[in-house]
C-alpha cells in the first residue's frame, strides 16, 4: 500500500506540472530572443543561480544543430536489463489513458508511471513524435522522461519548434540545455540513452545532488550534468522530496508520442 501511495503522489505531482506547463504557455507572455533567431521564451522568470540565465530564457545560447544520421532499428536489449516495454503490453506500467497500438506505447493526456522504482540506473528509451500533429505549438512532440518521476529530460519537436533552450529535446527541463540539437523530424524514431545517478540524502538533507549523462540519437547531449532539483515550469528547481528511488514516468500532453523500446539497468550506489 505504501508503494502505491508513493507512486500516486509522484504521478499527481507530475500531472500538476504538465497541466501548469500547458496552461502557462498560453497565459503568460512569451517573447522572442533579442538576436532575431525566432527563439521564444520568458524574461520575467527567476535567474538560475549556477549560470545567471533566467528560467526558460530565450536569449540563452541555443545548442548547435547536428545531423545524427538516419534512424536505426531497435537497439539490442542487454541480458540483465529490466524491460518495461517490448511492444507487447503495458503490464509493467500503472493504469493510465495510454494505449498499446502497432507495437508501440502511445501517449495520452495523463502521465504514465512504471510499477517498479529505480534509483541510479542506465535507461534506454526509443520514441517518435507524430508527423503532421494538429494542435498548439507547445504540444508538438511534447512529452518527457521523468527520472524517479521528478527530474525531466525533455521530449519535444525541436526539429521545427524554436522553444527556449532549456525546454528543447534532451534538456534537463528548466535547468540545462543540451550540448547539441540532434533532433530528427517528427515521424522518425529517436533514442535516449542515459546514465542517471540518484540524489543522496543524509539526516533529511541533500548530501549529493542527482546527475545525468544523456546520449540523444547516439550523440552526447549532457555530460555528468548536475540536476539542481525537481522539475519546475517558470520556477527554480528544488529538492522538495527526500527520496532516492522512484518510478520512471513519461509525461502526457495529448500529443500521441510513441514509444517502442524501454529498458532499465539498475546500477549500484546511490538509491540502490
Amino acid at each position: 500500500m505504501k508503494r502505491h501511495l508513493h507512486i500516486r503522489s509522484i504521478i499527481a505531482a507530475t500531472l500538476g506540472l504538465l497541466a501548469l506547463t500547458s496552461s502557462s504557455e498560453c497565459a503568460q507572455e512569451l517573447v522572442e530572443a533579442q538576436d532575431g533567431s525566432g527563439v521564444i521564451g520568458y524574461k520575467d522568470t527567476p535567474k538560475l543561480p549556477w549560470c545567471g540565465w533566467r528560467v526558460h530564457d530565450p536569449d540563452r545560447p541555443a545548442p548547435p544543430r547536428i545531423d545524427p544520421g538516419p534512424a536505426r532499428p531497435p537497439a539490442p536489449v542487454p541480458a540483465d536489463a529490466i524491460v518495461l516495454f517490448d511492444g507487447k503490453d503495458a503490464s509493467q506500467w500503472e493504469a493510465s489513458d495510454w494505449k498499446v497500438e502497432g507495437g508501440c506505447l502511445v501517449s495520452g493526456n495523463k502521465a504514465l508511471a512504471s510499477k517498479k522504482q529505480f534509483g541510479s540506473a542506465q535507461i534506454h528509451v526509443e520514441w517518435m513524435a507524430p508527423d503532421g500533429f494538429e494542435g498548439p505549438w507547445y504540444n508538438r512532440g511534447n512529452n518527457g522522461v521523468f527520472l524517479m518521476g521528478l527530474y525531466e529530460i525533455q521530449i519535444f519537436d525541436s526539429y521545427n519548434e524554436k522553444i527556449y533552450p532549456d525546454g528543447q529535446t534532451a534538456a534537463i527541463y528548466g535547468q540545462t540545455p543540451p550540448l547539441v540539437n540532434v533532433s530528427r523530424p517528427p515521424g522518425q524514431w529517436q533514442t535516449f540513452d542515459m546514465v542517471f545517478t540518484a540524489p543522496v540524502f543524509e539526516g533529511g538533507k541533500l548530501a549529493q545532488p542527482a546527475g545525468v549523462t544523456v546520449f540523444h540519437n547516439g550523440v552526447l547531449a549532457q555530460l555528468n550534468e548536475i540536476i539542481h532539483g525537481e522539475t519546475q515550469h517558470r520556477a527554480l528547481p528544488e529538492y522538495a522530496s527526500r527520496i532516492s528511488k522512484g518510478p520512471l514516468v513519461f509525461g502526457g500532453h495529448g500529443c500521441p508520442v510513441r514509444f517502442r523500446s524501454v529498458w532499465v539497468r539498475p546500477l549500484g550506489g546511490a538509491g540502490q
